[in-house]
């Protein structure tokens, strides 16, 4: 079923056993990286019921618990949930020895399988280290998150700056009390898939990749849109989020279909039960 399920079988194995942290104690994140496998020639063709069944989500409205644990590794940088983006962060500067990993896009399968969590975090993290440049570009252009968690509020962002309303470095905001930069959403356009899929976007990564060392793209979910795949395209290699005992096969499979799996640097597995109490958190 690939390593992702794997995983979940020894968190679900590690419960039985009693060893592992209940969920409602377990930290908001606790990302493992799993190496993505090479495609199985399976393709499920479940698109059309994935997308109905993301269609027909209502929408909740998030309280102030929920986004602060988006942010966590800002607010708790000595946390067990920010000691695990640092390790994610380590084993991409390790491949960053070997191949340009300048741009990272971050994106799943469905909605709520925490890829904007991750990419907050991960840019959070990436930012601590000593003279390293980062930046965050959310390119959610229906349902923007990354300015809600980090409590920004942009007069300008990224569709005003493709659409050529507004020039790039005004709309670049730096997070208070880091040395995190973020181009975030102010407005919803009418065309977001056009606007990301323009030559203004492939000129802005451009621009931007000559300005700083490391930049994450937090992407739309891969079956909902074609934004996923646009702009994955447009950037070194992708981190993929799968949320443990939540995201269905399927959806793994179907997504990673549309992607070119030779662009994925590999899987987030987030929410996954740990024992934390063996690293004294």
């Amino acid at each position: 079923m690939g390593k992702v399920y794997d995983a979940l079988r020894r968190a679900e194995t590690a419960r039985s056993a009693g060893t592992a942290t209940p969920r409602s104690m377990a930290p908001a994140t606790s990302p493992h990286v799993e190496r993505p496998l090479a495609p199985d020639g399976r393709r499920p063709g479940r698109l059309a019921r994935l997308g109905a069944r993301l269609r027909s989500r209502k929408e909740t409205r998030e309280d102030a618990t929920a986004i602060n644990k988006r942010r966590l590794s800002l607010l708790q940088p000595d946390s067990y949930v920010a000691e695990q983006f640092r390790t994610l962060r380590a084993r991409l500067d390790a491949m960053a020895a070997e191949r340009p990993l300048r741009t990272i896009a971050v994106t799943s399968a469905l909605a709520g399988e925490g890829k904007t969590t991750a990419a907050v975090n991960l840019a959070i993290v990436s930012s601590m280290s000593v003279g390293r440049r980062v930046l965050l570009v959310d390119c959610d252009l229906r349902r923007p998150n990354v300015h809600t968690a980090l409590g920004l509020r942009p007069e300008v962002g990224l569709a005003e700056v493709l659409a050529n309303e507004a020039p790039l470095d005004g709309a670049i905001i730096k997070v208070e009390g880091s040395n995190l930069e973020v181009l975030p959403v102010r407005g919803s356009p009418r065309n977001p898939s056009e606007l990301l899929g323009s030559e203004r976007m492939r000129a802005v990564v451009q621009e931007l990749a000559s300005s700083y060392d490391q930049i994450i793209f937090d992407v739309p979910p891969t079956l909902s849109m074609p934004d996923a795949k646009t702009v994955s395209e447009l950037t070194d290699g992708l981190l993929f989020v799968v949320r443990a005992d939540v995201t269905p096969e399927e959806a793994v499979q179907e997504a990673l279909d549309v992607l070119d799996r030779r662009r994925v640097l590999g899987v987030v597995l987030n929410g996954a039960e740990t024992d934390a109490q063996r690293y004294g958190y």
